[in-house]
């Protein structure tokens, strides 16, 4: 049972760990290389990892979506992509309605490897090519070199307030417990113990009057067998 406890407080860690670090948002410094548009097979497997019809573009029948796209080159030489949908009113909670703004802002820091410039993009979501999973692009931010990586401010707050919420909540679960749980569970430990008082006290006066029943019984034997026989 130990054993059963502690897999599924791990299987609930990480699957708090999981929902954190895909909902709160990223910062990465990147070069952008190119934003396009292009159409995109979505699939059952993936199609939770971008946005819903009410907010993004429909898919034709061939369930393809026309869906923007920033490619990037990050400081070890290395591609990076992100989608650029709106999120709308739906999870995660960013409210972003400036797709179109943000493909412009893309395409205008767009920049060479002779001549780059440098730009932090905020983003959630994670980036799985075998799955053509990409991070969901939130904000551009130009910043002066390769170096450069602002604070994650974002995350932080989220994080400490959640942080703050559960220590609340662990203290009005802590109080509840002390006040009524743990009050009730003393009574219901004191009930049985009454209980088995009197059950012990029963079964003793039981055990007792059958003693003196097999007593007496056996003293009406006992009287007849020292009678003679007629």
């Amino acid at each position: 049972m130990k054993y059963v406890k502690w897999a599924l407080a791990t299987v609930f860690v990480l699957l708090v760990f999981g929902f954190l670090d895909y909902t709160l948002p990223s910062k990465q410094t990147v070069r952008i290389a190119e934003a396009s548009n292009r159409l995109t097979y979505i699939s059952n497997f993936n199609m939770i990892f971008y946005a819903s019809d009410d907010t993004g573009t429909v898919q034709n029948a061939q369930g393809q979506r026309d869906v923007r796209f920033i490619e990037t080159i990050r400081s070890n030489g290395k591609p990076y992509v992100y989608r650029n949908e709106d999120t709308g009113w739906i999870w995660p909670p960013y409210f972003k309605y400036d797709s179109s703004n943000l493909h412009a802002e893309a395409n205008n820091l767009k920049s060479t490897p002779e001549a780059p410039k440098w730009v932090s993009i905020t983003s959630y979501g994670w980036r799985i090519s075998w799955l053509s999973i990409y991070p969901n692009a939130i904000s551009i931010t130009p910043v002066a070199g390769p170096d450069v990586h602002p604070t994650n401010w974002g995350a932080l707050i989220t994080l400490v307030v959640l942080f703050v919420l559960l220590l609340l909540i662990w203290r009005m679960w802590a109080q509840f417990r002390q006040r009524t749980i743990d009050p009730t569970l003393q009574d219901i430990d004191e009930t049985w113990d009454r209980i088995d008082a009197h059950a012990d006290a029963a079964r003793d006066r039981i055990s007792s009057q059958a003693s003196e029943a097999k007593g007496r019984f056996r003293r009406w034997l006992d009287t007849w067998r020292g009678k003679p026989r007629a």
